[in-house]
């Protein structure tokens, strides 16, 4: 299935309550194309569309075309925007649609996760396989950051790119489940099950990055 069949198969099941919107004065400028609107659609959104866009995207230049390319669809297409969800909603995916076309352009990346994936691994008893790393009380060891951010960006970057952006938008950008809905055209249900596998993911692949630093500090202790 095609990632634009993804983004589309459950448009119609979208809870179209939408969450209040607070840029009816920026939507009013945008639509009596007033000279500075357009300034004012970068001041206000720029920044964080930029964010959306390199996080899809994995690459600065492209996140600049991508952006570029969605303010001005947005110019040029603010008639259609009907409000039947907020309008920031309505840019994002936008902004998130022409990241996925750039990607489709030159490469593919990410796949799809199962649950049995991201899952821990249990045994006949009931206990887990393998070492469970608890790096917790490291957590402020300078090392164990630069670890953890480098494990991060290369788990990050293995996701499947609708599961990336559900992730940017929940727990980076702090939006709800039912505004990401509204922003990708995916039903609630779909939204959580991405991020609840997305954040599995994660979680697990921290863990095996940073078990070898567990034993590895452990040795000097010991001997």
């Amino acid at each position: 299935m095609s990632l634009t069949a993804v983004l589309e198969l459950e448009t119609s099941t979208v809870d179209r309550r939408p969450c209040a919107d607070r840029d009816l004065d920026l939507l009013e400028a945008l639509r009596l194309h007033e000279p500075t609107a357009a300034e004012r659609l970068v001041a206000t959104y720029g920044e964080r569309a930029y964010r959306l866009a390199t996080s899809i995207t994995g690459n600065e230049q492209d996140a600049e075309e991508v952006v570029q390319d969605a303010f001005w669809t947005v110019v040029r297409k603010i008639d259609t925007f009907r409000g039947e969800s907020a309008f920031g909603s309505w840019l994002y995916r936008i902004v998130a649609n022409a990241a996925y076309q750039k990607l489709r352009g030159w490469r593919s990346r990410g796949r799809d996760l199962s649950l049995e994936e991201v899952l821990p691994s249990f045994d006949a008893q009931g206990g887990h396989v393998g070492p469970i790393a608890d790096w917790s009380a490291r957590v402020d060891d300078p090392s164990v950051q630069t670890e953890l951010r480098m494990a991060l960006t290369a788990a990050i970057d293995e996701l499947h790119p609708v599961s990336r952006t559900v992730l940017v938008l929940r727990d980076v950008e702090g939006l709800s489940n039912c505004e990401i809905a509204e922003a990708l055209g995916l039903s609630i249900p779909v939204v959580k099950a991405r991020l609840h596998r997305a954040r599995l993911f994660l979680r697990k692949q921290l863990g095996e990055a940073l078990t070898p630093l567990n034993v590895t500090t452990a040795t000097p202790c010991d001997s």
